[in-house]
């Protein structure tokens, strides 16, 4: 039987931190001495003894080295597996920088191997096709959206082939230029400034505007609300119960959070370091935008504004003076592919 050229698997991964050192600094040795000398240098100033500082330094590169082989051969493990199954489909291998550029055919199977972020990463580009989330090192990987080990890949792709998969659906956040810009959200967007210094911007929900100052906006989903929105809130509560004045009455950390599900239709908007001034008010801080409304955002900013996804700086839409986002969910959402069979 011939390969179905109509189909593919899509297996996207990403460059371990040796990969990523050898890649900057040309060799394996290079990658090793930078590590072994940065924890060198970080024992040192923790005063530890010169006998330590050698053979932790040398252990932290060990473990780098070690994450890197087990991530290797996860990767040859899951595409071993597929070629023996003879699916008669074409298996491509992409690495996550590529994904804004790469395309991906209506009914191609997408496995992603890596940590959590690959997902949300790849979410945003394959237009609600499912994806086979592998979590290639459970030991250091906690994988709260990697439900599957490399060699359990094999019976997931069959399932999704032969449309048997059991789907969990995840609410996207989208944002929308005027000129037809548009960028998907799988955890949040991020609406500011490209070096986090102040962003000045109009913001408006729900009939309400005002003026603000800050170090950006977060706009999150409920996938989101266990990622950067959880560390806001962390903050938030470490704050308040740092300098609360009832001291008979604490406020516990855990009652200040937020956690929605994963296909949850709301968003959730908060406002980093709001900053009041005669021309920046900071009373829209935080709060809930329910199914079908819509934040609006005009930069005021001349230069640097921006708004990028997902936590990657680099794939990222211009928001300069005169630019309108509108931010919302998107109509598309992420088909994260669970165990067992429908």
């Amino acid at each position: 039987m011939g390969l179905n050229v109509d189909r593919k698997i899509v297996i996207v991964k990403r460059a371990t931190q040796l990969a990523s050192l050898q890649r900057k600094f040309a060799t394996r040795s290079q990658a090793k001495f930078r590590i072994v000398s940065a924890k060198r240098r970080e024992l040192a100033r923790a005063g530890a003894a010169a006998s330590v500082i050698e053979h932790l330094a040398e252990a932290a590169f060990k473990d780098v080295d070690a994450a890197a082989q087990t991530y290797d051969a996860a990767i040859q493990r899951v595409q071993e597996d597929l070629d023996a199954a003879k699916l008669d489909l074409p298996i491509q291998i992409i690495d996550r920088e590529f994904l804004p550029n790469f395309i991906f055919g209506p009914n191609d199977v997408v496995v992603t191997i890596g940590q959590d972020g690959l997902v949300a990463n790849t979410a945003k580009y394959v237009l609600g096709l499912p994806i086979v989330a592998i979590n290639p090192d459970p030991k250091r990987i906690d994988g709260i959206l990697l439900p599957y080990l490399p060699e359990q890949a094999r019976t997931a792709v069959q399932n999704v082939l032969r449309g048997h998969a059991r789907i969990r659906e995840v609410t996207l956040a989208q944002a929308t230029l005027a000129d037809g810009q548009k960028l998907l959200a799988f955890n949040e967007l991020f609406i500011g400034r490209n070096n986090h210094t102040s962003a000045r911007y109009r913001l408006s929900i729900a009939g309400r505007t005002e003026p603000q100052s800050s170090s950006g906006i977060l706009v999150c989903t409920g996938a989101g609300s266990t990622g950067w929105l959880s560390s806001v809130f962390k903050m938030a509560a470490g704050v308040a119960v740092a300098f609360q004045h009832d001291t008979r009455h604490p406020t516990p950390t855990e009652k200040i959070a937020l956690r929605l599900a994963w296909a949850d239709a709301q968003l959730v908007y908060v406002v980093r370091e709001p900053f009041v001034s005669k021309s920046s008010s900071a009373d829209m801080i935080a709060g809930l935008v329910e199914p079908g409304k819509e934040i609006v955002i005009e930069s005021e900013m001349a230069s640097d504004g921006v708004i990028f996804s997902d936590g990657v700086e680099s794939d990222f839409i211009e928001f300069n003076s005169g630019a309108i986002a509108r931010i919302s969910t998107a109509a598309t959402k992420a088909k994260i592919v669970v165990p067992g069979e429908k």
